[in-house]
């Protein structure tokens, strides 16, 4: 079946997002086609603002539409808990729990030596300039619980540690509502490790 150009080329960059195979792409490409010129509009504009107008804040390399990012900005802010992430995703993954009110630092990634990435590649030295810069109390390592994120933990704590700063990681365990028969024995063994005094 011959597919008409302009409808094969956006199905064709689509596919190219995250997550969105040729079908996805597929569906997407037609419903952007039978949508109305102001939302296809209103789409485009959004893209391109998020290209043009976002930039990495300069204290926590958070996304930022000014030289600081909204957190930083904010007075309200602790600015002596400093929890350090991956990716600009997981501080809108904390954010949205409400529960957490100090300051972050986005590393841009973890360590990865078959990728290529090493200390040099992440915003680490960054991070211990901070420690020069600002009054953290308490640094709290909120890294995924993989291969790479294990390890970045454990290389950021060695360098922190001799600055005197107190250093904790996220808890990890059986989820709410999960149930133990179903859990695998590291995630249970965490869990029992981590485990809170009532």
């Amino acid at each position: 079946m011959q597919i008409a150009e302009p409808l094969l080329a956006a199905i064709e960059e689509l596919s190219k997002l995250p997550g969105i195979g040729k079908k996805t792409a597929q569906r997407l490409a037609l419903y952007l086609l039978k949508c109305d010129d102001n939302t296809v509009n209103n789409f485009l504009d959004a893209i391109h603002d998020l290209k043009t107008k976002l930039h990495f804040c300069s204290r926590c390399y958070n996304l930022a539409t000014d030289d600081l990012c909204d957190i930083c900005k904010n007075p309200k802010r602790d600015s002596a808990l400093l929890c350090v992430v991956e990716e600009a995703s997981d501080v809108i993954a904390i954010e949205k729990t409400h529960e957490f009110s100090g300051i972050y630092h986005v590393l841009g990634g973890v360590l990865s030596p078959l990728s290529g990435i090493g200390s040099e590649t992440l915003k680490i030295k960054e991070l211990l300039k901070r420690f020069e810069n600002e009054e953290i109390k308490e640094i709290i390592l909120a890294l995924n619980p993989d291969t790479e994120g294990e390890t970045t933990t454990l290389y950021l704590a060695k360098l922190i540690k001799p600055l005197g700063v107190k250093i904790s990681r996220l808890a990890r365990g059986i989820p709410v509502g999960g149930d133990l028969e179903f859990a695998d024995e590291a995630t249970i063994g965490r869990a029992v490790l981590g485990r809170i005094i009532l």
